[in-house]
């Protein structure tokens, strides 16, 4: 993958790709020849049909999708050069209204709500990618037959059963030569850089292909870019390097799921609002949205949003370190909320530990400022509320399947209506309901152990 920043001389330039985001948070694009890419083009966009995206259908599904040329980047391929850029969506009528369910309108969307309460000026958000590599990976859905296999270089599955390899829970921080993906990442890195991804580090994580890439902290809806523009460079490159790339939250049975972290915390004038004086130095204004996040992952709501896949409750098992309880505490990597405590107290954020990265990241952090927020319009107190335990509490267990958390978006959804739309909460459901049964309603090979 070979990327530069577009300096915004078209005359090599062979093809306009315009990369627009679907229901599920996916990557879709048209791709147009120089020629098409007029000067009309970039300023008015180009149509195309919103319900094939996933969204629900409304009278018109007409769309149109509007080059957003700040985020330009150029890419040689082979013989072409051609320029990505995200797009808004607007509807195809003369006023051009930004289309509500689009995910990049949605945390536009949370980003205002905020200023427009005078809540704050901003939310930052660092968010730790954590992602499986495997060097070679079968599956197969048949009514007869269903089952998966992958393998690691890094001595996983038997075509490397004699390679210089570690435990299978050893990968912490490994190095070299060890860590067999320690080029991948360095390449999905400098790629990231040169895309403007700001990245504060990379590691191998615990598992045997397991690794992180912790992105540093910026505005809500950059990060959310930034994320979607990560996932793409580290798959594209993953398959260059014969590397096959998934982010999927449990991939192998009884080994280490991998999550989505997200650090965050509003700002005023500049300065963040979070540090002060109560439980593990946050300010009340921090503990209230703290108390948001936790009461609406208690009834499942912004689970639907965070943690928006079957698999993603492969991973959410009580008894492993996975956080599975509305609870919040300092240090502790158990908490559904933790605060870290390695920080000086005037740099105190929270981070939010059950999302993993299945998640339409657009959706999952404009409805954790909208959970926040809640919690600050009702002055909650978490400690009140008893969510200040590192233990795993029984009755503060959140939901842990999709149909479950799905129930609890049907039921809790009033604090995410002044950016969610009510077609957008349905549509959502009514996709996810659908995985869920395709899931569900199919026997597992754990079955057959069990009872056949």
């Amino acid at each position: 993958m070979n990327l530069s920043t577009f300096n915004g001389d078209w005359s090599k330039v062979n093809f306009l790709n315009l990369m627009m985001i679907d229901l599920r948070g996916n990557l879709r694009s048209v791709t147009l020849p120089r020629e098409y890419a007029t000067e009309k083009v970039l300023r008015d966009g180009i149509g195309f049909d919103g319900s094939n995206y996933g969204y629900a259908k409304v009278s018109n599904s007409d769309m149109v999708a509007v080059p957003d040329m700040g985020r330009a980047l150029l890419e040689r391929r082979g013989e072409f050069n051609t320029v990505h850029v995200f797009c808004d969506v607007v509807s195809a009528t003369d006023e051009r209204i930004p289309f509500e369910q689009y995910p990049r309108n949605v945390v536009r969307n949370a980003a205002r709500y905020l200023r427009d309460k005078k809540i704050a000026d901003d939310a930052k958000m660092l968010v730790e990618l954590e992602y499986y590599a495997f060097d070679q990976v079968e599956y197969t859905i048949q009514p007869n037959r269903v089952g998966y296999s992958v393998a690691t270089a890094e001595g996983l599955g038997d075509d490397f059963s004699s390679a210089p390899r570690f435990g299978l829970f050893d990968g912490y921080h490994r190095v070299s030569p060890e860590d067999r993906y320690r080029d991948f990442r360095d390449t999905t890195v400098e790629l990231m850089g040169i895309a403007g991804v700001p990245v504060k580090y990379h590691h191998h994580e615990v598992a045997a292909g397991q690794l992180e890439i912790e992105l540093e902290f910026t505005s809500m809806e950059k990060t959310a870019d930034d994320v979607t523009l990560a996932k793409w460079i580290i798959r594209t490159v993953a398959r260059e390097m014969g590397i096959f790339a998934t982010f999927m939250p449990k991939p192998m049975n009884k080994v280490s799921g991998s999550g989505m972290h997200v650090h965050q915390f509003l700002t005023r004038d500049g300065k963040s609002l979070f540090p002060g004086d109560g439980v593990a130095n946050l300010s009340p204004l921090a503990l209230s949205y703290t108390a948001g996040l936790l009461t609406h992952s208690q009834t499942g709501s912004l689970l639907a949003f965070t943690n928006p896949s079957t698999n993603s409750y492969r991973r959410l098992v009580p008894g492993f370190e996975a956080p599975v309880s509305a609870t919040f505490a300092k240090g502790s990597r158990c908490a559904a909320v933790r605060i870290p405590s390695y920080l000086k107290k005037d740099s105190t954020r929270v981070e939010y530990r059950p999302g993993d990265a299945s998640a339409n990241v657009y959706f999952m952090l404009a409805g954790m400022v909208m959970a926040g927020c809640d919690g600050i319009a009702a002055q909650l107190d978490p400690v009140a509320l008893g969510m200040n335990s590192a233990e795993i509490l029984q009755e503060k267990i959140f939901p842990l399947n999709l149909n479950a958390v799905l129930d609890g978006l049907e039921k809790d959804h009033a604090y995410l209506r002044p950016v969610f739309p009510e077609q957008l909460i349905e549509q959502w459901i009514k996709v996810k309901r659908e995985e869920a049964a395709y899931i569900y309603n199919a026997p597992t090979p754990q079955e057959y152990e069990l009872y056949f």
